[in-house]
């Protein structure tokens, strides 16, 4: 049995009663050094993801099955977090995007194989492409080529990337933190702006600024811009004054803006967790154009809840707060009936200058997952979403804590 490594990320993990425990991120290997390069690497195990967010180490001799969409195990697995040994290398994380030599020529490795023998897995073939010439591919046995035992100076991503193409930006960005630095600095070289954003969004404060001085500063700015206004905001405000206030001026003005309005705020109130970007209508829209608003695909399942009916202008900070319509609201309306008819009178905005407690206390008392948040003019500049509140609720290092 032929098994590329590649295509096994985000693969399912079952256990033996059949429940799914998690999903494939990795498998371990041992590389093998000899005078004339290196033997086929024997596979130690698999890395897998657990909820939350735990990467454990599955041994290879407990994996009963491998299948189109599919790995199953025997036995018990070991929830005691993985962690990757001086001897041990990280078949998607480490390997591909290699620079190999074959036909005294240079190739770059996009995938690998392994084969079950009669006592363990190895990796035997290796499916590669020429340097510059993406179409031209080959897959060859381990020994045909050269430089896996060499440390490479600019290993490039492009593999590792393709590998994690379908999956959320969470589960890339937890990839990320379990590499080393040199490693993630490669993937973010070659992320796009726009995923490289959402990336960011999901990693640890340290994990965020270190790969964001790695950047050019108009590179920066980009991402920055990239990124929804008050998570740029809070990245902002961990960094150096003079890097930040550079950043911020490399910004396209309309982008910057309102991270400088959100900087103003005081970071454990509501002004400083809003987003400044909800859903916002006139009263003379209708529950279409509403319902087409929060279909948006970028939008998240918090923001996309409610829809702020106000007075034009209807972007942040607006012209006066009229009120709330809910999702529920809208799919239970006449597509041409006006917004204005279907607002939540019961639900009173909250300040910006209201604090972590009192935010959260708010939500919980009316069932929330988002709140307006209206300036003392009676504008409004911005919602407060339930993972806005988590974020702050839990400690600084949660995602260090998640991911082990």
């Amino acid at each position: 049995m032929r098994i590329f490594v590649a295509r096994l990320a985000g693969t399912p993990v079952f256990d033996p009663s059949g429940d799914q425990i998690g999903r494939v991120r990795d498998v371990v290997v041992s590389l093998r050094p000899t005078a004339e390069g290196t033997l086929p690497p024997r596979a130690h195990g698999l890395v897998v993801e657990v909820q939350p967010r735990r990467r454990v180490f599955l041994p290879i001799t407990r994996v009963r099955a491998i299948e189109t969409g599919a790995v199953v195990f025997s036995g018990r697995l070991n929830m005691r977090r993985f962690e990757q040994r001086v001897t041990e290398t990280l078949t998607i994380g480490q390997l591909l995007d290699q620079t190999v030599t074959l036909d005294d020529r240079p190739w770059i490795v996009y995938d690998l194989a392994m084969e079950q023998g009669r006592t363990d897995w190895t990796l035997t073939k290796v499916a590669i492409y020429q340097k510059g010439k993406r179409r031209e591919t080959r897959v060859v046995d381990w020994g045909d080529v050269r430089g896996f035992d060499a440390m490479q100076r600019d290993q490039g991503a492009a593999g590792l990337i393709a590998a994690f193409e379908t999956e959320r930006a969470a589960d890339l960005a937890n990839a990320l933190h379990e590499l080393p630095f040199k490693r993630r600095v490669e993937v973010a070289a070659e992320l796009g702006d726009e995923r490289l954003a959402d990336v960011l969004e999901e990693l640890p404060f340290t994990d965020q600024i270190g790969i964001l001085t790695t950047l050019a500063p108009t590179r920066a700015a980009v991402v920055l811009s990239e990124m929804g206004p008050d998570d740029a905001a809070d990245l902002l405000q961990d960094l150096p004054v003079e890097q930040a206030a550079q950043l911020l001026s490399l910004m396209e003005p309309g982008e910057a803006a309102p991270v400088r309005r959100l900087l103003d705020y005081d970071e454990d109130t509501a002004g400083g967790m809003m987003t400044s970007e909800p859903v916002v209508l006139p009263p003379s829209a209708t529950v279409a154009e509403a319902l087409a608003h929060i279909r948006q695909r970028d939008l998240s399942p918090a923001v996309a809840a409610q829809v702020y009916v106000t007075r034009p202008p209807t972007e942040t900070p607006t012209g006066a707060y009229l009120g709330v319509t809910h999702f529920q609201r809208l799919l239970r309306e006449r597509p041409s009936m006006l917004l204005g008819a279907t607002l939540d009178h019961t639900i009173d905005p909250i300040r910006p200058g209201f604090t972590l407690p009192e935010v959260t206390s708010y939500l919980a008392t009316y069932n929330l997952v988002a709140a307006p948040v209206v300036d003392e003019g009676g504008r409004l500049v911005g919602a407060v979403t339930v993972d806005d509140v988590l974020d702050h609720l839990l400690p600084e290092d949660w995602r260090e804590r998640h991911a082990t």
